[in-house]
């Protein structure tokens, strides 16, 4: 079994025969410090909090829902990013964040960007070209259209998550935030009911290159967590990161009808009328 969609993914062969391109944008998801240590060359860095969430009210990193469309626009016109650009993503931590930038993006409707298969660590293990020196785009314009058929919000997961009709809802956080003995700091502990459970970080090989598993294990991996392929899913975790991940790797083999719940349970579980389970 081959991926589905294996343009979804850049191979670093590729990405180093392309690092002059001016119609590549790539883009490092790490942390600030992680970035100014080093990166791969012509990389630019992602200069908000790398959850690419709406700005809190209340002083803290990030809110709880995705950054707003003019808000998006005017950071990816600030990176480079316009209508062809080709977006390349990465990051240090198992593509979670990378995935994450992919996902927002193909939100938005730039669907032309692909995650780097290994992302820094496979980078890094292939002794490839890295730099301290920082790259600074030119600014462009983009443009940000909401696809509202890849988002779920608290009351669509309220409405879908039990009946005969209801989609399959998969869970990708830890064991320990499943049977609730890590609340993250929520209010409430657990998982939605009649979810299926399948933490994120098993879709990456957990040797030097963290590449994602072959399609084969994959989908041995959903299949084993009962996930059916041709029904609608809705993805969640704490906060829609890793939720966004376990999209990626779901569009990656061809499922269709996948949408993120973006609140997660940052959302979920702190309101007084959204059920969970342990």
């Amino acid at each position: 079994m081959d991926y589905a969609h294996p343009e979804l993914l850049v191979e670093p062969d590729w990405l180093a025969g392309h690092l002059d391109d001016p119609n590549v944008r790539i883009i490092d998801c790490a942390v600030l410090e992680a970035y100014r240590r080093a990166h791969i060359a012509g990389a630019v860095h992602l200069p908000v909090h790398y959850y690419i969430k709406e700005d809190d009210p209340e002083g803290s990193d990030h809110g709880v829902l995705v950054m707003p469309p003019a808000q998006f626009e005017a950071l990816m016109g600030k990176l480079g990013v316009g209508p062809d650009t080709l977006v390349v993503t990465y990051d240090d931590n198992n593509a979670m964040v990378a995935s994450r930038l992919w996902w927002v993006l193909t939100y938005y409707g730039h669907t032309n960007v692909k995650v780097l298969n290994g992302g820094w660590h496979r980078w890094l293990t292939e002794n490839r070209p890295v730099t301290f020196h920082a790259t600074r785009a030119k600014p462009a314009t983009f443009s940000a259209t909401p696809h509202p058929e890849m988002y779920a919000t608290v009351d669509m997961l309220k409405e879908k998550y039990a009946g005969p009709t209801a989609c399959q809802v998969l869970d990708a956080r830890t064991d320990a935030e499943w049977d609730g003995t890590n609340d993250r700091g929520n209010k409430r502990s657990g998982h939605v009911p009649n979810a299926h459970h399948l933490e994120w970080v098993r879709f990456v090989a957990q040797d030097d290159t963290r590449k994602f598993l072959s399609a084969d294990q994959l989908q041995a991996l959903l299949d084993e967590a009962g996930i059916v392929r041709g029904r609608p899913t809705i993805t969640y975790c704490q906060g829609g990161i890793r939720a966004a991940h376990a999209a990626f790797v779901m569009t990656l083999l061809g499922y269709e009808n996948v949408r993120v719940y973006d609140g997660s349970m940052r959302e979920w579980a702190n309101r007084d009328d959204t059920p969970l389970v342990k």
